[in-house]
C-alpha cells in the first residue's frame, strides 16, 4: 500500500481496534519496524472497510476474528497474517516465518484459541486508541 506522502511502499496491518492484545500488538510491531515499513488500521474503520473491499472482502460484522496484512498486492489473515508481520520486523522475528512450513490448519488452530479468547485474557476499549503525534502518520484514516 502506498502512502502519497512519502512516496514509499508500505505494507498495511488491518486490528481490533478494542482488543487490548491487538493494541499491544501494534505497539510491538511499531517499535520493531524501524524501517517504518507498516502502516496500520483498524478493522472496524472506513481505512479497514476500503482495504478489505479491495480484496473483494465485506466490511468486518461483530467482533473481528484475525488480524490482517495486506502486502505485495495480497492480503493474509490468521497465522499467515502474523508471521508474515514478523517476517517484516527487525531483529530475531523474522526467524517465526520458519512456522509457515507447518500446516495452516494446525497454526490457526492455535491462532483462533487465542483470538476466541483475547477479550477474556486481555480485555476490550469501548473506542480504537489515538496514536501519539510522533505515530500518527503510521495510522491509515
Amino acid at each position: 500500500m502506498a502512502d502519497p506522502s512519502d512516496g514509499a511502499a508500505h505494507d498495511l496491518v488491518l486490528f481490533d481496534g478494542v482488543c487490548n492484545l491487538c493494541n499491544a500488538s501494534v505497539h510491538f510491531m511499531i517499535d520493531r519496524d524501524r524501517r517504518a515499513r507498516l502502516r496500520f488500521a483498524s478493522l472496524q474503520s472506513e481505512a479497514g472497510a476500503k482495504a478489505l473491499a479491495a480484496h473483494g472482502r465485506g466490511p468486518i460484522v461483530g467482533d473481528p476474528d484475525s488480524i490482517v496484512l495486506v502486502a505485495d498486492g495480497r492480503l493474509w489473515e490468521h497465522s499467515d497474517a502474523a508471521l508474515r508481520i514478523a517476517r517484516r520486523l527487525d531483529g530475531a522475528w523474522p526467524a517465526l516465518s520458519v512456522l509457515l512450513v507447518v500446516p495452516r490448519f494446525v497454526r490457526d488452530a492455535v491462532y483462533r484459541f487465542i483470538a476466541r479468547n483475547r477479550y477474556r485474557w486481555f480485555g476490550r476499549t469501548e473506542a480504537c486508541r489515538i496514536p501519539t503525534p510522533e505515530l500518527r502518520a503510521r495510522f491509515v484514516s
